[in-house]
């Protein structure tokens, strides 16, 4: 299984647990972990905590079969990953993301989806999709850090370490996950399920439809795949 499942009373532990890609998001990992969350939140998750095995958290899109996908097999997965951070940033109920090592990409939009974002001290973030045309989640990430910072992140694309990350409020916290994890479960656990939904719904103002629209613009340019392979020679031309 490439999704990992920890349940502590009211406390649903969701492990991305592809430790030897990275944690990337391919297609089989985004439909554990929606599942997941969704048989999470059926089951009275209170808090659901979002996790990386291994040294890293979600190195972003998985690109091990990127010779043999086509352009519309490539734009398919990254609505899918876009449909499943709708879902974790959209639930009615408290969600928190522990990030370590590279949160890159999709795995940097998974985290910022989350209510509490918990980074370690080693994390580091990125955005590098705009680099191969690919806008993802742009309406969350400028809820979180403001509209400038947000198109500072993206059009740089350089990585951000976790004291910067806490500075802009794309991480809520630095420290380790167990005293995190039994606040925010307490937190969780003070109102009922009815009124955590409601201020939910009335404190998320991010765009999704908007982001799903300007994620489907992104994806339709002719080239994907080509593009994706043109910024990653590029990027191991530069190490």
């Amino acid at each position: 299984m490439s999704v990992k499942v920890e349940r502590d009373g009211a406390v649903a532990t969701l492990w991305l647990d592809r430790p030897e890609r990275g944690n990337a998001l391919g297609a089989e990992i985004v439909d554990a972990l929606s599942l997941a969350f969704d048989a999470a939140v059926e089951t009275g998750a209170r808090l659901i905590v979002l996790r990386g095995s291994g040294k890293h958290f979600c190195t972003g899109l998985d690109l091990g079969d990127l010779d043999a996908i086509s352009d519309g097999d490539l734009a398919l997965r990254i609505l899918r990953i876009e449909l499943l951070l709708q879902k974790v940033h959209g639930a009615d109920v408290t969600t928190m993301a522990i990030g370590n090592g590279r949160i890159f990409g999709a795995g940097a939009d998974l985290f910022a989806a989350c209510d509490h974002r918990v980074a370690l001290e080693e994390a580091r973030f990125s955005f590098p999709g705009p680099a191969f045309g690919l806008v993802l989640g742009t309406a969350r990430l400028a809820a979180l850090v403001g509209d400038s910072r947000a198109r500072a992140l993206l059009l740089k694309g350089e990585p951000v370490e976790a004291p910067a990350a806490l500075a802009l409020g794309l991480a809520t916290a630095i420290g380790t996950p167990e005293g995190a994890i039994a606040t925010a479960a307490h937190d969780a656990e003070r109102l009922d399920p009815t009124t955590v939904a409601m201020l939910q719904a009335r404190t998320r103002h991010a765009d999704e439809d908007g982001d799903l629209a300007a994620l489907a613009r992104s994806l339709a340019r002719p080239g994907l795949v080509q593009r994706v392979k043109d910024y990653r020679a590029k990027m191991l031309a530069a190490r």
